[in-house]
């Protein structure tokens, strides 16, 4: 005769609620960021995100498509969360060169920091594919010309030159790396980037 069959507490689960997909994509968004900074970004594929979602493998491509699609994705929600944490500190900021520097230099560091050591990760294999290298250059000609126009009225020529601004952007970068694996601190960061900030509004002068 068959034994009964003990009771399985877990048999009361709730019924799963069905996100939208903005819902699903933001989920295995956060998942995918998690994977990165645990097992870093050469563990980060489609098949291990849908296994730590929880999810079959088909959502996943169908949101990715490909891995070079989830690392495109990753970078425009950091480059997003970027924008808009600069932008709300302009916002709030006085109209001098002292605060607009103060703000780029911080809101930088800060988006890399929040968003942890997993970012160097990302930005590093964006570079190993001309498509991903494509993308992030794109954002970066957004970022340029954004503190071009905040810092153009403060040099004495009307206007930043494009190359210095690059070189603002390649030291904001360097920076917040650094900052963010532990070379050098987060306010050590900042200082230098304000200073190469000053410095670039001054170089611009009449």
């Amino acid at each position: 005769m068959p034994q009964a069959r003990t009771r399985d507490p877990s048999d009361d689960r709730k019924p799963r609620v069905r996100l939208t997909r903005d819902q699903r994509r933001e989920q295995l968004l956060e998942v995918a960021w998690r994977l990165t900074r645990e097992e870093g970004t050469d563990a980060l594929t489609l098949g291990r995100l849908a296994q730590a979602a929880g999810v079959a493998k088909p959502v996943v491509y169908d949101h990715f498509g490909e891995r070079n699609g989830l690392l495109a994705a990753l970078y425009r929600d950091f480059d997003a969360r970027q924008t808009a944490l600069m932008d709300a500190a302009i916002e709030a900021s006085k109209p001098t060169l002292a605060d607009r520097a103060a703000v780029i230099a911080s809101s930088y560091v800060d988006c890399v920091l929040l968003q942890g050591r997993e970012i160097p990760g990302v930005i590093a294999a964006l570079a190993g594919s001309p498509e991903l290298a494509r993308i992030k250059r794109d954002y970066e000609a957004v970022f340029i010309e954004k503190c071009r126009a905040v810092l153009a009225p403060f040099a004495g020529a009307g206007d930043i030159a494009r190359p210095g601004l690059w070189a603002m952007l390649g030291a904001a970068e360097a920076l917040s790396n650094a900052a963010a694996i532990g070379e050098i601190t987060a306010g050590q960061a900042k200082g230098e980037l304000y200073a190469t900030i000053q410095a670039l509004v001054a170089r611009n002068g009449p």
